[in-house]
C-alpha cells in the first residue's frame, strides 16, 4: 500500500461535492454582485477550532476567536476577511447593522433549517465589536479597530454541544472572475490543519516590566472627585478605570494567552479579536445580550469581591457581597437602567427577584439574570447599542457619567468596556462586555480594570479592587 492510500485526510479538507456547491454559488454571486456565497459542512467534534484558526493565520490576517467552555463547549473562531464593516459615531451600531443585513439579502447559503443540529453560530456570521465611546480608539495604539469594526471571516468554525461546522465564505464585488475567488477560498481552506493552543513560556529569561500608565494616587483621587459629585447629588454611579502596561523581553503570542484564559475561566467569554497590527484578548464574566429570534438575554452585573481556596471562606466572602448595601445599591443600579432600556422595545422584561453570586477564578460578583420577549425582532448588534455602555461599565444616569469617565480617569478605553461578540445574517448573536482585558501589540501590553464608584466608594478599597481585577490577566502576560 502506497503512502499516499494511507495519509489521513485533513478534516478541514473540502470534500468534491463541497467545492462544486461553492462553485456553483460563487458563479451565482458574481452575476448579481456584490454578493455572498458560502458552503457549511460538518466537521469532527474533538478538533480545536481556534487552535486551528490561531496556526493558520498570516501575519496581515484579521482573526478572531469567542469561547465559553463551560457552556457546552461554545466555540467560534474566524480567519482572514471577505469583507469588513466599519464605522464611527452616534449610529454606529445602525450602521454596521443595516450593511450587514443588506449583505444577507444578495447572499447564496446553506438553508439553516436543514441542519437542525448545527451550531447557532454555524453558517456565515460577522465576528467583532465595538469601542466604549462612539469615535473610542483614538490613540494610536487602537488605530487599527474601529469605534465599530464586524469582519465577515473568509473561514469560521463553529462547535457548540458536540457539533462542529466549517463555513466557507467568498464575496464577489464584480472585479474578479468566478475562478480567482474559488481558487482563493480553496486555498485558504488548505491552511488549515488540526492543531493544539501554544503554551505560555513559565519561565522566560528576562522579567516582565509592570508599571501602572499613571501613579495609583491619580485614581484614588479620581474616585475622591466622582464621590464628591455623587455626594452632592449630579448623579448616581461612575465607573473608572485604570491601565497598567506590561512590557516583555519577547512579543506577546495571542495564542498562547487566549490558551490560558480559556483554561483558567470556563465559565467566561474568552476572545480575541485580532489585526495585523494587534490582538485584544480577555475573559469576560458579563454578557451584554444574546439575542434568539423575538428572545433577548442580558445580565447585570456589578459588585466584586475577591475569591479564597479555603471554601468556608469563600463562602463567607460570598454572603458578605450579598448583605454589602453598597454593592447592593450599585448592582440594582445596573438592573434598573437595563429594564428601562428594554421595555419600550419588548412586549414584557423579566429579571430574577435577587441577584446571585457569579464566581469566576479570582473573583465574584453579583449577578441578575434578565430576560425579554421582543416586540419587534431588532438586530442583535442595534440592541448592543441600546444597551452599550450599562451602569456597569458607564455609570447613571449616562448622561452625567459618561462626560465625567475620560476626564477623571485621563486614558483612552479604545476597546475596552466596549462588546465583543457576532451576529449571523438572520441578526441572532451574542455579544459579551469587554472586561478582564488586555491589547497586545509586540512586546507591549496594555490592561485596563474598572470600579463602580458610588456614594460609599473608599478610594483605598476601589484601588485595592482594580487591582484584583488585574490579576486576571497581568500573571498571563508578566
Amino acid at each position: 500500500m502506497s503512502f499516499a492510500a494511507t495519509r489521513v485526510q485533513n478534516p478541514y479538507a473540502l470534500s468534491a461535492e463541497a467545492r462544486a456547491l461553492l462553485a456553483e454559488r460563487i458563479e451565482s454571486a458574481v452575476a448579481r454582485a456584490p454578493a455572498l456565497a458560502s458552503v457549511t459542512l460538518t466537521l469532527p467534534a474533538e478538533l480545536d477550532l481556534a487552535a486551528a484558526v490561531m496556526r493558520a493565520r498570516r501575519r496581515d490576517d484579521r482573526f478572531f476567536c469567542f469561547e465559553q467552555p463551560d457552556r457546552d463547549g461554545f466555540v467560534l473562531a474566524g480567519l482572514g476577511c471577505a469583507v469588513a464593516l466599519e464605522a464611527r459615531g452616534a449610529g454606529r451600531f445602525r450602521e454596521v447593522a443595516t450593511r450587514a443585513r443588506l449583505m444577507a439579502r444578495r447572499a447564496f447559503v446553506d438553508d439553516p433549517a436543514s441542519d437542525a443540529d448545527r451550531p447557532a453560530s454555524a453558517g456565515p456570521v460577522f465576528v467583532g465589536g465595538f469601542a466604549f465611546a462612539d469615535d473610542g480608539g483614538g490613540t494610536p495604539e487602537w488605530a487599527s479597530l474601529a469605534p465599530a469594526s464586524l469582519v465577515l471571516p473568509e473561514v469560521s468554525l463553529a462547535g457548540h454541544r458536540g457539533q462542529a461546522r466549517m463555513t466557507v465564505s467568498v464575496v464577489a464585488d464584480g472585479r474578479q472572475a468566478p475562478a480567482a475567488l474559488l481558487e482563493r477560498a480553496l486555498a485558504r481552506v488548505a491552511e488549515l490543519e488540526p492543531a493544539s493552543m501554544p503554551l505560555i513560556d513559565p519561565d522566560p529569561v528576562q522579567r516582565t516590566r509592570v508599571a501602572s500608565a499613571a501613579p495609583p494616587l491619580h485614581y484614588e483621587q479620581a474616585v475622591e472627585r466622582a464621590v464628591e459629585r455623587i455626594r452632592a447629588g449630579q448623579l448616581e454611579k461612575v465607573v473608572l478605570a485604570r491601565e497598567v502596561r506590561a512590557h516583555a523581553a519577547n512579543a506577546h503570542d495571542p495564542g498562547a494567552v487566549v490558551g490560558a484564559l480559556r483554561a483558567a475561566f470556563p465559565a467566561c467569554f474568552c476572545w480575541c479579536v485580532g489585526t495585523p497590527e494587534l490582538a485584544f484578548v480577555g475573559a469576560s464574566p458579563e454578557l451584554l445580550v444574546r439575542r434568539d429570534g423575538a428572545r433577548a438575554q442580558t445580565v447585570a452585573l456589578a459588585g466584586t469581591t475577591r475569591r479564597s481556596a479555603d471554601p468556608a471562606v469563600d463562602d463567607h466572602l460570598g454572603e458578605q457581597l450579598l448583605r454589602s448595601v453598597k454593592d447592593r445599591e450599585e448592582q440594582a443600579i445596573v438592573a434598573r437602567r437595563i429594564m428601562r432600556t428594554l421595555e419600550p422595545v419588548s412586549v414584557w422584561v423579566t429579571a430574577a427577584d435577587e441577584p446571585v453570586l457569579v464566581k469566576v477564578q479570582n473573583v465574584q460578583h453579583l449577578a441578575t439574570p434578565i430576560r425579554a420577549q421582543l416586540a419587534d425582532p431588532l438586530p442583535a448588534v442595534e440592541l448592543a447599542g441600546m444597551l452599550l455602555p450599562t451602569p456597569a461599565v458607564g455609570g447613571e444616569p449616562r448622561e452625567a457619567a459618561l462626560p465625567l469617565i475620560p476626564a477623571l480617569e485621563g486614558l483612552d478605553r479604545g476597546w475596552y468596556a466596549g462588546a465583543v461578540g457576532w451576529t449571523d445574517l438572520g441578526e441572532d448573536g451574542e455579544f459579551c462586555v469587554a472586561l478582564r482585558c488586555a491589547l497586545l501589540r509586540g512586546r507591549h501590553a496594555h490592561l485596563y480594570a474598572g470600579c463602580g464608584i458610588v456614594r460609599d466608594s473608599v478610594p483605598a478599597e476601589e484601588l485595592a479592587e482594580s487591582e484584583v481585577k488585574f490579576e486576571a490577566m497581568l500573571p498571563l502576560l508578566s
